[in-house]
């Protein structure tokens, strides 16, 4: 009787996939969050509306994304990066210079670099002699709210220093108050050196520059360059500091998510 051989297969091994060890998979977590730091410090970072003083060129719930790097004075470490001086006309982001009220970031328009003379007239801005051209802002009106109507120390700024200085006391700006009248010349203020002068695009309605000063240079942190999410927001909703309040306009947003999502300024690039 004959025997068959055996028939030998050779089946490759399925190699075991490597298991990751807690010690790597914490290593990656602080890697995705060191980059997220970097990227969110210094690249780009979210910034919300919380007041009119944008209007209609931002609106209170606009979300905003901000680039920090083009405005940010260069850095030998970082030659490779963009950068240019702020233009007039450029919105920008900037902690907000008034000692008296620290680490209060704002968003305004740049109305007046180093060395211009600055003052208004009716709400019109003049710069160095020259009335401006600014289709975004929104002038002194006569439409029933007392708020908008002309008022001498905001609309002719500087002609009535008295009444600016009160206004800035009453704005909790008692330094800028004594300071303004060494920045007047004629009937112009004058920007300093390394500073701009900003100003809301809803100028009845924006505390800036004229109440509390110019913005040092190197307090921008940024301009804003879109919208990437938008939701109506009341217009006191800042001043809602409880935490019943914060809760229930939370639970309102998350309840209203879609209906009171502007969904139009989604993306809508800010200019």
């Amino acid at each position: 009787m004959s025997t068959q051989p055996a028939v030998q297969t050779n089946i490759p091994e399925v190699a075991a996939e490597p298991v990751e060890t807690p010690l790597e998979a914490l290593a990656s977590i602080c890697t995705v969050l060191v980059i997220w730091l970097f990227v969110t410090g210094f690249i780009f970072q979210n910034f919300e509306i919380p007041s009119g003083s944008m209007e209609k060129t931002l609106l209170v719930g606009d979300h905003l994304v901000v680039d920090r790097v083009t405005l940010v004075p260069p850095t030998k470490w970082a030659p490779f990066v963009h950068y240019r001086p702020v233009k007039r006309g450029d919105i920008i982001v900037f902690l907000k210079p008034n000692p008296e009220t620290p680490d209060l970031i704002l968003v305004k328009r740049a109305i007046g670099l180093p060395g211009d003379h600055i003052h208004l007239r009716g709400g019109i801005v003049y710069i160095n002699g020259v009335a401006q051209n600014e289709p975004y802002a929104l002038q002194p009106r006569d439409d029933g709210n007392a708020s908008h109507a002309y008022t001498q120390y905001r609309d002719d700024f500087p002609s009535d220093i008295a009444g600016i200085q009160e206004a800035s006391v009453a704005n909790n700006a008692s330094l800028w108050a004594e300071d303004l009248p060494s920045h007047i010349q004629g009937d112009d203020i004058v920007v300093p050196p390394d500073s701009v002068f900003a100003m809301g695009d809803n100028r009845t309605e924006s505390l800036d520059s004229r109440f509390w000063g110019f913005v040092p240079m190197k307090n921008i942190m940024g301009r804003p360059m879109f919208v990437y999410w938008s939701f109506e927001t009341p217009d006191d909703q800042e001043d809602k500091t409880s935490m019943s309040d914060r809760a229930a306009f939370f639970f309102h947003v998350i309840t209203h998510l879609f209906g009171g999502t502007r969904w139009s300024r989604t993306f809508h690039v800010t200019r």
